[in-house]
């Protein structure tokens, strides 16, 4: 496990966290994607309309637990607290240029 968060996941987590939606978004490359349990939302209207209803509108907090590498994909385990959804969850990243290119949310 590494300690050390890269530079978007820390932008995110922190954006997330004070509900920030403009620094959230910032965070994305124009064309990423976010797939939450299989829902495939692409690009940053797609990814900003998500978020008002289940993430940064759900005011929700995520509680980082842990951090992986591995083949250029980082994973964070957090415990995620909403109005929409109260549990564990993994955050699968892709990231390419100092953006998040690609982000999966399983169980």
């Amino acid at each position: 496990m590494t300690s050390t968060f890269p530079p978007p996941l820390d932008r995110f987590v922190a954006a997330v966290n004070a509900g920030d939606t403009p620094v959230f978004l910032a965070c994305f490359a124009p064309d990423a994607l976010v797939d939450d349990w299989g829902r495939v939302f692409s690009g940053h209207a797609a990814i900003q309309g998500w978020s008002d209803r289940e993430l940064i509108g759900a005011k929700g907090v995520l509680t980082v637990r842990g951090l992986s590498a591995t083949g250029g994909r980082v994973t964070l385990v957090g415990h995620w607290a909403s109005s929409v959804f109260t549990g564990e969850s993994s955050f699968g990243f892709t990231l390419a240029d100092g953006l998040i290119r690609e982000m999966r949310i399983t169980g």
